[in-house]
């Protein structure tokens, strides 16, 4: 008997044989494609940046995309959380990069050179931030992780109306199309068994392509006209510029970006069956920073983890870190081959809508379900964290001018519903419940690793 045999193989660690890993990697880069390319777009549309300039940003944010996701899922020396991952810019740096991009004093060589900055600092202070996990018991997990799913939620049904912007938002055929995808998922879900039900989501958007192409509804503009390799190079718009302010501001983004982060961590963790620990966070929070240095040498912006993923982890069941892997092997290839990656962007958003609301809502399943696991009866306490802490976290959903009369340079902090449900959550359990030493918290780590590997 061979060793693989008789010793099993968790299942974050499985690697499936190469054509089923190339499936379920691509349905991570389309789920993600949205996203990823969102923030290329939304800068190079600020800076006034010509449609070469935005096509490069976007080649070069594929590529950067591709390397920190390979990084966080294989590992490299100190780095990387090694669970199934997908790493991708992160929106809370959008407005203040904007802010210092469009400053008559400043320039897009001053975001860079802050992005740089942040990312080294960002490494540098990851073991301290880890130090806060002692900070997350289930109550505040599971608050977190809730809320980073109905936050989200929104994502997907802008998606499914048209995308934010679409002058016809809200048509019927967008909506039609993007319930038969998620009827389409539903369907698979329920009656098909095997590989094929775990590219459930997949499938879907499939289905709603091809739909969409009967209907006339995908545009292939730009695919003809894009090279079919074209080469990321580093330092392309020139020697970065480190302003001190411009660095403090995407600093403070980095710290709104561990946060986010942590929840997001913990919850594949608890999806997988392998809980994050003090040494596992730091890890997944080191390749934050390394992924927003390369960001800033590759000419694109702040990295973190994106949540779609993470919820889809939990609609498939698929829970190889290998998968991601490929995942990020795959995007690498769209940023090196931009006509490849022109293809994959005429996916229409609306047929993403279907597949996006199962997602999310997969997310905020996982965090009621930690919450479960919470007393509930005994401790009254916890209604109160609970209550309060998704409330606050729903501020900047619900009402985005909320905070507009307080100082612009908070808008990180105040327009991440995610960060403020997290320090909600993390006073009133501080309050009503104390806080725990790191020998308790390392020590409920440690059994609940155990009672997984148990499971496994």
């Amino acid at each position: 008997m061979t060793q693989s045999a008789a010793v099993p193989v968790h299942p974050v660690d499985e690697r499936l044989p190469l054509p089923k890993l190339f499936m379920l990697g691509l349905q991570h880069v389309l789920v993600m494609y949205a996203g990823a390319v969102a923030v290329p777009l939304i800068i190079g549309g600020a800076l006034k940046m010509s449609v070469d300039q935005i096509a490069f940003l976007i080649n070069a944010d594929l590529f950067a995309c591709g390397i920190a996701t390979l990084i966080q899922t294989l590992g490299l020396w100190i780095f990387g959380l090694r669970l199934p991952i997908m790493m991708g810019v992160t929106f809370t740096a959008v407005t203040p990069m904007i802010a210092i991009g469009t400053n008559p004093d400043l320039g897009l060589l001053d975001i860079y050179g802050a992005t740089i900055a942040a990312g080294i600092i960002g490494i540098l202070i990851a073991p301290f931030i880890g130090k806060l996990l002692r900070l997350f018991p289930p109550v505040v997990t599971g608050t977190v992780i809730t809320v980073i799913g109905i936050s989200l939620m929104g994502v997907g049904i802008n998606w499914a109306a048209g995308g934010f912007g679409n002058p016809d938002y809200g048509n019927p055929l967008y909506l039609g199309v993007s319930f038969a995808v998620l009827l389409c998922i539903l369907f698979i879900t329920k009656y098909v068994r095997g590989f094929f039900a775990n590219i459930a989501v997949l499938l879907g958007i499939l289905f709603g392509t091809l739909v969409a192409i009967a209907l006339g509804k995908v545009s292939f503009a730009g695919v003809s006209e894009a090279p079919w390799f074209g080469f990321v190079m580093p330092f392309h718009f020139g020697v970065p510029r480190f302003d001190p302010i411009a660095i403090a501001t995407m600093t403070l983004v980095m710290l709104v970006t561990f946060i986010e982060s942590t929840g997001m961590f913990l919850a594949v963790g608890d999806i997988v069956g392998r809980p994050v620990d003090q040494k596992t966070l730091v890890r997944g929070l080191r390749v934050d920073g390394l992924g927003t240095l390369i960001g800033g040498i590759f000419n694109t912006f702040p990295y973190t983890s994106f949540s779609q993923n993470v919820g889809l982890v939990g609609v498939t069941g698929v829970k190889s870190r290998w998968v991601c892997a490929m995942g990020g092997a795959i995007l690498i290839v769209l940023g090196l081959f931009p006509k490849v990656a022109h293809i994959v962007a005429s996916v229409p958003q609306f047929v993403l809508g279907g597949a996006g609301i199962v997602m999310f809502g997969m997310v905020t399943a996982t965090g009621i379900k930690i919450l479960s696991s919470v007393d509930l009866s005994k401790n009254r306490y916890n209604l109160y964290i609970i209550a309060i802490s998704i409330g606050v976290g729903m501020i900047p959903v619900a009402s985005d001018k909320f905070f507009m009369k307080l100082p612009h340079a908070l808008a990180p902090f105040f327009h991440s519903g995610i960060l403020l449900a997290s320090i909600s959550a993390v006073l009133l359990n501080a309050h009503f419940n104390g806080l725990r030493s790191e020998e308790e918290a390392s020590a409920l780590a440690q059994e609940a690793a155990r009672q997984a590997d148990a499971a496994h």
